[in-house]
Parts: structure tokens; C-alpha cells; sequence
């Protein structure tokens, strides 16, 4: 009886998620999907967004996202590696280091917004761009993915180290060619969770990279990404709602293709490495 309800329980849970999900797409299908078309992809905005598309946010979000993943990929790496490889549970940094990461990933968006205009934007006078949008969100995103990361290294069992070390494979060795391909599915967690929070950010990006609605010809360049147009039609453009909800509906599509992709991609290398051992 325990076990059926157990079941019970667990299937409720999973169907409830998949509703709200389906719920949340045929909600914005039915009040957006009658705007998508490939002009709607490629096209910029026009009459403050009533008309027109989304093609200079989709080149923005592509280019923050870019900035974001090209520095908190490494620097989430070295630092997981660090935590889980180079320093002992009980050593002061370490803990030091893990309870700031803890405290980061709560810290509301709109402060890191706020951090990012006063650091990014001013102190090192990049202004509203693409470059600070997309090191603010790195600053945002690192904390998941050095955690995500570094629980997947410590899920590495310890005799793989004590083979490696009986063997005399030097600890870069051991890092690259064991540990990391065997960590894999815990940095694959953090970036998808981390990219899902970077491109549906909005309050971070409003203080850093900006409102310019236009196709940005560099990194310097102010961009408006897809969450902020979102936000701009339904709280200040009267009879945008159309837009926003298709607009909405791309940024949902977007996040379950880059889920999907990432799914397949580590599907297709572990099934490779298991053939290959």
C-alpha cells in the first residue's frame, strides 16, 4: 500500500509539472502564435514593437548569451576544480568560497543588475552594451554552475583517483582524460540551468545592456534581449500583448531547444565513450 501511494504521489508530481508547462504554452500559442512567421524571426520591431519582429533581440540574446558562456564556462570550471580537486572539505578557504557561491545564488537579479551598471557599465566605462549585460549575467549564472559542477566531481568515486595514482598518471592527466568526462553530466546541469537563467533574464539586463531595440554591430553596442522586449510590450506599449506573447512563446521554444540539444548532445558522447571503453 505504501508503494502504491509512493507511485501515486510521484506521478501526480510529474503530471502537475508537465500540465503547468502545457498550460504555459497553450497559453501563449493561443494568444501569440498567429504572429510567428519567418518575417516575425528576422524582422525589426516597428511602431514600438506593435509591428514588425523580434530579429535585432534575437542577435542580442544570442550575443549575451555568447559573453555570458564564454566567461563563467571557464572560470566555473577552474573553480569547481579547485573545490572539489584541490581543497579539503574542511579547509577555510573552501568554505569560505562555497558560502559566498550560496549567498550569490539567492541574491535577487535586480542587485546584480545594479552591481553590473555601477562595475560594468561605469568603473570600467563599458556603458549600456552587450559586453556588460553579458558579464553581469555571467556573475549571475557562476555560482550554479561552479556548484553543479563541483558536486559532479565529487560524485566521481575515489578509486577512479587511486587507479589513476597506481597507474602514475599525473594529476592534469587524471583531470582531463577520467574525472572531467566522468563530471560531465554535473557541468551539463549547471549550463543548461545557468543558460535558462541567462536568457530569461530581465532586471539585470535593463541596468546593463539596455533598451535599443536595433541590431547591434558590436559588443559595445547597447541590445535590447528577448526578456526585456517582453517586459517593454506588456507594461509600456498599448496593444502589444500579441507580441509579447509571441515573442514569449520564441523564448520558451528557444529554452526547450538548448535543453533538448544539450540532452542529445551528452547522450551521443557517452554512448561514444561507452563503446569506445
Amino acid at each position: 500500500m505504501a508503494d502504491r501511494l509512493a507511485t501515486v504521489v510521484v506521478w501526480t508530481a510529474a503530471l502537475l509539472v508537465t500540465g503547468v508547462l502545457l498550460w504555459l504554452l497553450g497559453d501563449l500559442a493561443w494568444s501569440g502564435a498567429g504572429q510567428l512567421s519567418w518575417s516575425f524571426l528576422t524582422e525589426a520591431p516597428r511602431n514600438a514593437g506593435r509591428e514588425g519582429g523580434i530579429g535585432p533581440m534575437l542577435v542580442s540574446t544570442g550575443l549575451l548569451l555568447l559573453v555570458c558562456l564564454s566567461v563563467s564556462l571557464p572560470v566555473g570550471l577552474g573553480t569547481a576544480i579547485l573545490l572539489a580537486e584541490f581543497s579539503a572539505s574542511d579547509n577555510r578557504l573552501g568554505r569560505l568560497v562555497r558560502r559566498s557561491l550560496d549567498v550569490l545564488a539567492g541574491v535577487p537579479s535586480i542587485v546584480f543588475g545594479l552591481f553590473g551598471n555601477a562595475f560594468f557599465s561605469v568603473f570600467l566605462g563599458l556603458g549600456f552594451s552587450i559586453l556588460s549585460g553579458g558579464l553581469t549575467l555571467a556573475c549571475m549564472v557562476l555560482p550554479i554552475l561552479i556548484r553543479s559542477t563541483e558536486e559532479g566531481f565529487r560524485s566521481v568515486p575515489a578509486d577512479y583517483r587511486m587507479a589513476a595514482a597506481a597507474l602514475g598518471l599525473s594529476r592534469t592527466t587524471t583531470l582531463l582524460r577520467l574525472l572531467l568526462p566522468a563530471a560531465m553530466p554535473g557541468l551539463l546541469v549547471g549550463l543548461v540551468l545557468g543558460t535558462g537563467r541567462a536568457v530569461a533574464e530581465t532586471a539585470a539586463l535593463i541596468f546593463t545592456s539596455g533598451y535599443v531595440d536595433r541590431r547591434p554591430g558590436s559588443l559595445l553596442d547597447s541590445g535590447r534581449a528577448l526578456s526585456v522586449h517582453i517586459y517593454d510590450l506588456s507594461l509600456n506599449v498599448a496593444g502589444g500583448n500579441a507580441q509579447a506573447s509571441a515573442t514569449a512563446l520564441v523564448l520558451i521554444l528557444l529554452l526547450l531547444l538548448i535543453n533538448a540539444a544539450a540532452s542529445r548532445i551528452m547522450d551521443r558522447w557517452l554512448r561514444r565513450r561507452l563503446i569506445s571503453v
